[in-house]
């Protein structure tokens, strides 16, 4: 069993992978985050072009449709999101430790893990997507297609699902360009493909709103057969070989680490679901102007909200390699330049909406809107929030690379639910409308204050991600 040893040195260094335990913070955490955010903008892109091909080829009943049918995804996703952080912490701080036989283990479990996961998850999806889409209230015209786009996407789901462990895991790994590399292969598949298969050109069949869904699929399992062959073609550090092909199989101890860490961060990307769809409801009241207004806003801040989701990831690969290797002398320093360089990029990018906010919004509006004076006000008052959820971020980052879990999900569920809709209810009698975009600023200080208290505590460095591996630094 000569590949499963606990070497410092894998058989072959991968060019696009970083020792994130060495050489200068400031450089090092830039170029590995800059892949990730570049990956989470052509992944927005991709959904806003295939809804586009889906809105134009079909209608806006295909456009509902797939819009309720995602709802679900999202959930799944969700989840896989935080079991997938969890695997790729437990990796980041094998590869800080330079126990390579400890990082292929966690990878073969969640990559067995996730297998499984997904292929139960397509085949319990393809039978119980009329009752999915009933309990979401899905319009009656809009459920025949939803249903025909749904159980697609549920059989396509095991690639899904490994294509996001796979790409967390290489950057626990210390390797952010290739998951780049490889989301813009799929990106390119599925946005190319949805048109070819939903209107049957060429040699295409027509296959409608089950095109689109179908183009993801093959777009995804290309993609993910694609990054297995690279990964053993270029004989990267977390391939599997011989006897330790039997890692594949989910080990107690791993797996239970996995799921009871990966729960919780899967759980924040529920409860910030919860609040978006209950503070709509509250949107919904003010009228189809001040709604229209408001969505084109939230789609403004999907793009500057994503150098904090960026920054975030970045920082937990980082910061697990650092304490696997014992240097909590870098943990802290890692985290201030996190902000200093989240706060940089985002106040950009704020800085460039509220500068060409017109146009910008008048692009999905129109230049004549009653809505773009609602949507203006609404991004003057609320949109320089997203520098405190940035920092907060960064915090959730370091501490979740620790396995402190818990923490960040009660102080997120406390901002998003009782302070945002406390204040965007309760507050309309003082201010109106305006309560509902106040909102924002409030839960986002909230959340800040309680994570800064929380990281100055030093309690979440009494965390460990798995039993008897990492010892904790002195507050």
């Amino acid at each position: 069993m000569a590949d499963a040893d606990a070497s410092p040195v894998p058989s072959r260094q991968s060019p696009n992978r970083r020792d994130l335990t060495q050489g200068p913070i400031a450089r090092t955490l830039l170029a590995f985050a800059l892949p990730t955010l570049g990956s989470s903008i052509i992944q927005s892109l991709n959904g806003s072009i295939n809804a586009a091909w889906v809105g134009r080829l079909i209608g806006e009943d295909a456009l509902a449709a797939t819009a309720n049918a995602n709802m679900t995804v999202f959930v799944l996703t969700a989840f896989t999101f935080g079991f997938s952080m969890a695997s790729s912490i437990l990796i980041g701080q094998a590869f800080g430790r330079r126990d390579i036989d400890a990082a292929r283990r966690a990878f073969g479990t969640a990559a067995g893990f996730f297998a499984i996961l997904g292929t139960v998850v397509a085949i319990a999806g393809w039978f119980l997507s009329p009752y999915i889409l009933g309990l979401l209230g899905t319009p009656r015209e809009a459920v025949p297609l939803a249903d025909d786009y749904l159980r697609v996407i549920f059989l396509g789901m095991p690639p899904v699902i490994l294509l996001v462990m796979f790409m967390m895991a290489l950057r626990g790994s210390g390797d952010s360009m290739t998951p780049l590399w490889f989301m813009i292969l799929a990106v390119i598949l599925d946005s190319g493909l949805n048109p070819l298969l939903i209107a049957g050109i060429g040699p295409f069949p027509r296959m409608g709103i089950a095109g689109s869904a179908t183009a993801t699929v093959i777009a995804n399992w290309i993609a993910l057969g694609g990054l297995v062959i690279y990964i053993y073609a270029k004989d990267l550090v977390l391939r599997l070989r011989g006897a330790e092909l039997a890692y594949l199989k989910p080990s107690g101890a791993c797996l239970s680490t996995i799921v009871l860490k990966g729960l919780p961060m899967g759980l924040q990307m529920i409860v910030i679901s919860v609040s978006s769809l209950l503070l709509v409801g509250l949107v919904n009241q003010q009228g189809v102007h001040t709604t229209a207004a408001y969505g084109v806003t939230m789609q403004l801040w999907t793009y500057i909200q994503m150098p904090a989701m960026a920054f975030g990831a970045a920082v937990s690969a980082m910061t697990a390699q650092n304490i696997g290797a014992g240097r909590w002398d870098r943990v802290s320093e890692i985290t201030k330049t996190a902000i200093v360089q989240t706060l940089i990029i985002t106040a950009g990018l704020i800085g460039l909406f509220l500068l060409f906010e017109r146009p910008a919004l008048g692009l999905f509006l129109g230049m004549d809107s009653p809505a773009l004076p609602i949507a203006m006000h609404i991004q003057w008052i609320a949109t320089w929030s997203f520098l405190l959820f940035g920092v907060t971020l960064v915090l959730f980052g370091t501490v979740r690379a620790n396995g402190a879990v818990v923490g960040p999900l009660v102080i997120l569920a406390i901002g998003l639910l009782p302070v945002r809709l406390g204040v965007a209810w309760l507050g309309s009698r003082w201010l109106g409308p305006d309560a509902l975009w106040w909102s924002f600023p409030a839960s986002t200080l909230v959340n800040l204050t309680l994570a800064i208290a929380y990281y100055r505590s030093g309690h979440w460095r009494q965390a460990k991600m798995a039993a008897g591996r990492t010892q904790p630094a002195a507050v």
